[in-house]
């Protein structure tokens, strides 16, 4: 499949990054690229989260692309890819196999070190369990084990109320309240949650263009809408009386994954419980887990560089 290199704003200080589109099924995705897969080592393929874009990536993307092939898309429905109308798309099936055959375009009888955050890791999961022959090694930033998770979605009052927000975001009306007011609630979703001094006009300015791209909000939301582990909107059912729910109806799925795995998690992560970690080694046999005690959710950007020092050091031969 062909790719078209393009050249965009967003690439000006980021030098040496191409962009390119590539045809997967029908759907054209954008990626930025650094590297060469011919004489570089391995390829870093980095997934990135709601509601983000490849961009999130561009500490890792320059550091890494120093020595290594490097490939950030958007995904789906995001940015400058290609957003699907059919929900059916976006669900997580669907997306596994998108993603395994995006890897097998870009890199071509190689395995590639995978890295992803948040709704990225979503996918990253049940990849790297299912199409293990694609995958050298695996880093998930802040994004639960889907067993971990729905585990937790069953177990914790705590776990259904932090994801309670999806409610908002597939409600009738979704995509205008999001877009309203310069996007204030996504401004708020993540700059208000993520540690001020990390906050810039100019970072704040980049999102609110990105999300007020034709669609964009449209295809964030869609991952959501097709997700599977939704609790009930409200107090009964979060106490298990009266009728049978979707909490009731929900079965720990066993997503195992025998590939070597680094885990990095900020520890005061506003969507996920910290116990989504607990006996997580038994569906990854081979766990490194590294905790950041003061970091949020948004580890990619308040923690850029020790990021790059734990994945550096993960990657080197044993």
């Amino acid at each position: 499949m062909a790719n078209v290199e393009s050249t965009v704003n967003l690439l000006s200080d980021s030098t040496g990054l191409k962009s390119k589109y590539i045809d997967i099924a029908g759907c054209n995705i954008h990626y930025v690229e650094q590297g060469n897969i011919a004489i570089d080592n391995s390829t870093f393929v980095f997934l990135h989260g709601f509601p983000e874009y490849w961009g999130t990536w561009r500490n890792q993307l320059s550091y890494f692309a120093q020595s290594h092939h490097v490939i950030a898309p958007d995904l789906p429905g995001y940015n400058l890819s290609d957003k699907p109308e059919a929900l059916s798309f976006y669900e997580v099936p669907n997306l596994i196999d998108f993603f395994a055959e995006f890897i097998r375009q870009i890199s071509p009888n190689r395995k590639i070190i995978l890295v992803a955050h948040d709704w990225g890791g979503a996918i990253a999961w049940p990849l790297a369990a299912f199409h293990s022959a694609l995958i050298e090694k695996l880093v998930i930033i802040n994004a639960a084990h889907p067993s971990t998770f729905t585990r937790e979605m069953i177990n914790s009052s705590e776990q259904r109320e932090k994801s309670g927000y999806i409610h908002q975001l597939i409600a009738h009306g979704a995509e205008q309240e999001l877009l309203a007011n310069n996007c204030l609630y996504l401004q708020n979703k993540i700059f208000a949650t993520m540690r001020s001094s990390f906050v810039t006009d100019e970072l704040i300015q980049s999102y609110i263009e990105l999300w007020q791209k034709p669609g964009v909000v449209k295809g964030m939301l869609n991952y959501y809408r097709a997700m599977p582990q939704l609790a009930p909107n409200n107090a009964e059912s979060n106490s298990h009386i009266g009728p049978v729910t979707a909490i009731d109806k929900m079965k720990i799925p066993r997503i195992i994954i025998n590939i070597p795995t680094l885990v990095l998690w900020g520890e005061k992560d506003q969507a996920f419980v910290i116990e989504n970690l607990n006996q997580l080694a038994r569906y990854v046999s081979q766990l490194t887990l590294k905790r950041f005690p003061k970091a949020s959710h948004w580890l990619t950007h308040e923690c850029s560089d020790e990021i790059n020092q734990a994945i550096s050091q993960f990657i080197l031969p044993k």
